[in-house]
């Protein structure tokens, strides 16, 4: 196909393991093993990345133009927000702000569910 890209909707992508990891490379550039350790200690552990679960997400994501790898600076993969990841990640975010924002107006966060 010519290296085409893939054009995928980016909710087809964005799972809670993929949002905690660009929400880590919206603060720094990591490599694959940063980015499991930054997802575990954002989410106090609740969330872990397996090996497959990460690199595949990684993957998807390079593919889809959502992080960058940067120039080798040794036996590690370095990764980078796009401009695009970020303004994928805004978009998620928004969305998610909405739908708390309408749970706390119909009262659902204290537990009168």
């Amino acid at each position: 196909m010519g290296g085409k890209r893939r054009v995928r909707n980016p909710r087809d992508l964005m799972t809670p393991a993929v949002l905690h990891m660009l929400l880590a490379l919206s603060q720094e550039d990591l490599h694959g093993y940063g980015i499991k350790g930054a997802v575990e200690a954002r989410t106090d552990g609740k969330l872990t990345l397996g090996p497959g679960t990460l690199y595949e997400a990684i993957h998807r994501m390079h593919e889809d133009g959502w992080i960058a790898e940067l120039e080798p600076s040794g036996r590690r993969r370095m990764y980078r927000l796009t401009p695009s990841g970020r303004a994928v990640l805004r978009e998620e975010l928004a969305r998610l702000r909405d739908i708390v924002t309408f749970a706390e107006s119909a009262d659902l966060l204290e537990g009168r569910v």
